[in-house]
């Protein structure tokens, strides 16, 4: 049994506690950490990572529903002495030293409509949705280095933790910034990490400039002239003119933009009011567009107007085209992208200073763009259900990430925060 020690103490320790996890992880040391026993001290300390993030999975909720998981992140960041402010989203005010330096963290809190087919047991409790982007790990990380940094605040500023909810659709960040978020909370540089499941983990991996696409959905609405599945001179079959029309939008990647782009355009969904021997009169074509560039964005669209009015003219049918862009460009800056670098190293881990740009959208650019800053990716995995894709329904979070994700943000209020004196970084 430990001695008796004061709440101060116990406060020192559980910083303590998340830097050791972490050596312990990057060392690969076999000794464990022993923890004082006694009753009320442990009663004083926080909630054991893996159980908070499990318990974030087990209830998980879509797009600005997100009701229960608002409660208990804004009921942990009190717990550990933050100020605490409700919206939209959650937000998190640590103040430490005298200066007037700011940075924002953020993390997501959002599930995904999918019916959860994993083998663990902590399964989604809710039909129908699952936390399968790893939002429950990216708060618990962020819960995590609050609780440190408040329980040993070697820093010289404020940070301000920044819960953001739906951002699997691209809403949550626009609204947090309609709200007034940045006014209320101005900060110089934000940043956000997102696990990356294949490759290898705690592997942080960055780069300056664009880091994930833009994300524009389509929809294109065909009206033609239904008719009698034996006679399809008679009328004008939508079938085949949207079949055309899918063909010739492939020709806009392969032909019409510069090889490596980085631009997808795919059609997802082809719906018509055609039956077992009509022929349809009206179809839909539905699809998403990723890009890596604002222009190729722009080119993309307009070739897609231009295409599908031709083919309807040519087949004397009208067609229109809604193209609607959720997801802009996230664009990482110089200094922040550095910072992430320095402390990466300062942290040991292997690092990835200019890795390929993701086709994957995030709407941390809604953030970006407003304030310079850094999106990263933590390396989740090669193996089992951490190995597996985002959004797989048997895709699941490496709770191994937990104690490296806290030291990473650590350092990085440290490095950027620094203390007076002490140079920064």
């Amino acid at each position: 049994m430990g001695r008796a020690i004061s709440v101060s103490d116990c406060r020192a320790l559980r910083a303590e506690i998340a830097c050791v996890a972490f050596d312990r992880f990057r060392h690969k040391a076999t000794a464990s950490l022993t923890v004082p026993t006694q009753e009320d001290t442990l009663a004083q300390m926080d909630a054991d990572l893996v159980d908070v993030r499990r318990d974030f999975h087990r209830h998980p909720e879509l797009g600005f529903q997100e009701t229960w998981t608002k409660a208990k992140v804004a009921e942990m960041l009190r717990a550990a002495g933050l100020e605490v402010h409700e919206g939209t989203g959650v937000v998190g005010v640590l103040r430490a030293g005298t200066g007037n330096r700011a940075i924002g963290l953020r993390a997501d809190m959002d599930a995904l409509p999918i019916h959860e087919t994993s083998a663990h047991d902590y399964p989604s409790q809710t039909r129908g949705a699952m936390h399968a982007c790893g939002h429950d790990g990216h708060m618990t990380m962020l819960l995590g280095a609050a609780q440190a940094l408040a329980a040993d605040p070697h820093f010289d500023g404020t940070v301000v933790f920044l819960f953001q909810p739906n951002e699997e659709h691209g809403l949550g960040a626009r609204a947090m910034i309609d709200e007034g978020v940045l006014d209320r909370f101005p900060m110089e540089e934000v940043y956000a990490i997102h696990n990356l499941p294949g490759a290898p983990v705690g592997q942080v991996s960055t780069r300056p400039g664009l880091i994930c696409s833009s994300e524009s959905l389509f929809e294109i609405r065909i009206a033609g002239q239904g008719g009698h599945a034996s006679m399809p001179q008679a009328g004008r079959d939508a079938i085949t003119i949207g079949a055309e029309i899918v063909l010739a939008l492939q020709t806009i990647v392969a032909r019409k933009l510069a090889p490596g782009a980085g631009a997808v355009v795919s059609v997802t969904e082809f719906l018509t009011d055609g039956q077992r021997n009509v022929l349809p009169g009206t179809a839909t074509l539905k699809g998403d567009v990723r890009a890596r560039a604002p222009q190729d964005r722009d080119a993309i669209e307009g070739l897609m107007r231009q295409l599908t009015g031709g083919i309807a003219a040519a087949h004397g049918v009208s067609a229109t085209v809604d193209f609607n862009t959720e997801f802009v460009e996230t664009i990482n800056a110089p200094g922040p992208t550095d910072a992430v670098i320095r402390a990466a190293h300062r942290a040991g881990l292997d690092t990835v200073p200019n890795r390929e740009p993701m086709s994957f959208s995030e709407d941390f650019a809604h953030f970006c763009a407003a304030v310079p800053g850094c999106f990263m990716l933590l390396g989740n995995g090669e193996a089992g259900p951490n190995g597996q894709p985002l959004h797989s329904s048997d895709y699941d979070f490496n709770d191994a990430l937990l104690p490296i994700g806290m030291a990473l943000w650590t350092q990085i209020v440290r490095d950027r925060l620094p203390l007076p004196g002490a140079d920064r970084p």
